[in-house]
């Protein structure tokens, strides 16, 4: 070679055996491909669907925890008042003016039978802070015997305790009602209550003749002579009619007596007195079948002179409630239908 020569020498082409057992070179890492927009949406998707679930399975526990609880809660308000009491408790501090109500029919198993009206009395009369008590009424009447019982009562708590009882009337206080009246201290109505009523009646129908006109014959097999009197279906034979009479008179005897006994000189008797009517209060203050105008917060402030007053009265339970309402749907009708008891009229 010439050392003058600007020519560089040429590599050697020939391989050299080490380069060739030497591995290539690594090529470089490829980037990631990029990710599908349309993927990424179904997975966002998917994680919203799945977010939606649990929270739908969340909400779904709570509000099926919720109505279980509800439900518990229901029914045990419901056994509670089962046997929640339904008098009021006794209280024996502050000066007070007793109250005793007795509103609707008076009758066996009605709010205003014997039962829960003595019941109520005894109550009243035996608290040490009741200085009287107050029987307010609002009846057309009822039950003879539901009423004796009540007028004995009455009589008998007055004399044990030595405490006064008044009558306040409402709307009306007849019969039966009037009955109980009559066994109290003092008698109080409003001018336009109506009062009365002093008689009895047996109230029934006949049914012969429309079973005639329909073919209809009535088959009645009976042991003792009167063992069907009364009966609605058969004609009314002028014995049994008799024997009707004879009740109802006695017990309008007893009636009588048990008025003039409670209203004593008050009374003016006179033809219609215990023929059955029925007067307003400011007649019947001037008859003598009561004794002044008044409402129950007069009578407790200025008469009993004690202004607070308390209701000895049971009163039905939510329970009772919805058993009297669900009974009364279904026989009601019927009851009142075949009822033929005698009442005080």
């Amino acid at each position: 070679m010439n050392p003058s020569d600007p020519t560089p020498p040429l590599p050697d082409a020939t391989p050299n055996p080490d380069d060739m057992l030497k591995a290539p070179p690594a090529a470089p890492a490829a980037a990631p491909a990029a990710e599908s927009p349309a993927l990424a949406r179904h997975e966002q998707l998917a994680l919203e669907l799945a977010r939606d679930f649990l929270a739908e399975k969340r909400r779904e526990r709570r509000n099926r925890n919720f109505f279980r609880f509800l439900w518990l809660a229901l029914g045990a308000f419901l056994v509670w008042s089962l046997w929640a009491p339904n008098h009021p408790a006794a209280t024996t501090g502050t000066p007070h003016t007793a109250l005793v109500e007795v509103r609707g029919e008076i009758a066996a198993g009605s709010e205003a039978s014997a039962e829960l009206i003595v019941s109520s009395l005894k109550n009243a009369f035996e608290d040490r802070g009741a200085r009287a008590v107050v029987i307010r009424i609002n009846s057309p009447g009822g039950s003879p015997v539901q009423a004796g019982i009540v007028y004995d009562e009455i009589k008998r708590l007055r004399a044990l305790h030595d405490k006064p009882v008044f009558a306040v009337v409402e709307d009306v206080c007849a019969s039966a009602a009037y009955y109980i009246a009559s066994a109290t201290d003092a008698i109080y109505v409003d001018k336009a209550s109506m009062v009365g009523s002093i008689g009895v009646l047996i109230d029934d129908f006949g049914y012969t003749g429309l079973m005639e006109k329909l073919g209809v014959e009535r088959r009645l097999i009976t042991a003792g002579e009167h063992k069907a009197m009364l009966d609605p279906f058969s004609p009314l034979k002028p014995a049994d009619r008799a024997l009707a009479q004879g009740w109802i008179d006695g017990v309008h005897q007893q009636f009588i007596a048990a008025v003039r006994a409670g209203r004593g000189d008050r009374l003016k008797e006179d033809k219609d007195t215990f023929s059955g009517l029925v007067w307003n209060g400011d007649r019947a203050v001037e008859l003598g079948l009561a004794d002044g105008l008044a409402n129950l917060d007069h009578v407790a402030r200025e008469v009993v002179g004690a202004e607070e007053v308390i209701d000895y009265t049971p009163h039905d339970n939510v329970a009772e409630r919805l058993a009297k309402r669900f009974g009364a749907a279904l026989g009601e009708g019927a009851v009142k239908t075949l009822r033929s008891a005698p009442h005080v009229r």
